[in-house]
C-alpha cells in the first residue's frame, strides 16, 4: 500500500451519487494536489464514478466500503487500484491476493488487527477513527504492533490531520471534508480545489 499511496499522506474519501461529476472532481481533487482517491461502493452509480475517475488518469483511485468478493472483483474490473474495507473479510482478502492489488481492511480493535498480520497485510484502517479514541487508539494500538501502519478514517475533519500524521504509525489520513457531498451536488468543484490543496500543505511535514 505504501507504493500504490506514492507518497501521499492524504487520502479522499468520496461518496459519489452520479457518474458525471466524476470527471470535474478528478480534476478539482488533481489541481488540489491529491495524488490518490478512493471511491466508495455505496451509490448505484458508484461503479461507473471509479471507471470514470481511474480512467482521467490524473489519480491512483481505489475503491472502498468493499463488502464481499464480487465487489472487490468488479471494482478492479472497473480499474481500481487498491481496495478497502470498513472491517476485516478474510475473503475479500484471499480475493484482493487473487487479484493482485493492495487491500486495506478495516480494525477496530487489537483482535481485528492481529488477524491482518496473520493474513500478511501491515496496514489497515483504523475505523471510524475519531469515535474509537482519535490518536490516542492509534498510540495504543502501536505499542503492542510496531510493524502495524494505520489508515486513520472515521470522522476526521482538517483540524485534526497534524495531529494524525505526526504519529510514525500513521501512513495516511483518509477524509471526506475535501469533497463532501452536498460540495457534489451543489458543483462545487473550486471549493473542493482548495479544501484539496489546503489539506496538501497540512499533510506536508
Amino acid at each position: 500500500m505504501t507504493a500504490v499511496l506514492a507518497g501521499s499522506r492524504l487520502l479522499p474519501v468520496l461518496t459519489v451519487a452520479s457518474a458525471a461529476s466524476a470527471g470535474p472532481l478528478a480534476d478539482a481533487l488533481a489541481a488540489g494536489g491529491a495524488r490518490c482517491a478512493e471511491v466508495t461502493l455505496r451509490t448505484p452509480d458508484a461503479e461507473q464514478a471509479l471507471k470514470a475517475m481511474a480512467a482521467h488518469g490524473a489519480l491512483t483511485v481505489g475503491a472502498g466500503t468493499v463488502l464481499t468478493p464480487d465487489q472487490a472483483e468488479r471494482a478492479v474490473a472497473a480499474g481500481a487500484r487498491f481496495l478497502v474495507s470498513p472491517g476485516f473479510d478474510a475473503e475479500v482478502i484471499d480475493k484482493a491476493k487473487e487479484l493482485g492489488v493492495p487491500v486495506v481492511p478495516g480494525a477496530a480493535t487489537a483482535t481485528e488487527l492481529m488477524r491482518a498480520l496473520k493474513a500478511g497485510l501491515d496496514t489497515v484502517k483504523l475505523f471510524p477513527a475519531e469515535p474509537l479514541g482519535g490518536t490516542r487508539m492509534v498510540r495504543a494500538l502501536a505499542a503492542p504492533f510496531p510493524q502495524a501502519r494505520f489508515v486513520p478514517t472515521g470522522g476526521i475533519g482538517p483540524d485534526r490531520l497534524a495531529s494524525y500524521l505526526a504519529h510514525p504509525a500513521v501512513l495516511a489520513v483518509g477524509g471526506s471534508w475535501m469533497a463532501a457531498e452536498g460540495h457534489l451536488e451543489r458543483g462545487e468543484y473550486a471549493e473542493i480545489r482548495r479544501l484539496t490543496a489546503e489539506a496538501v500543505e497540512r499533510s506536508v511535514p
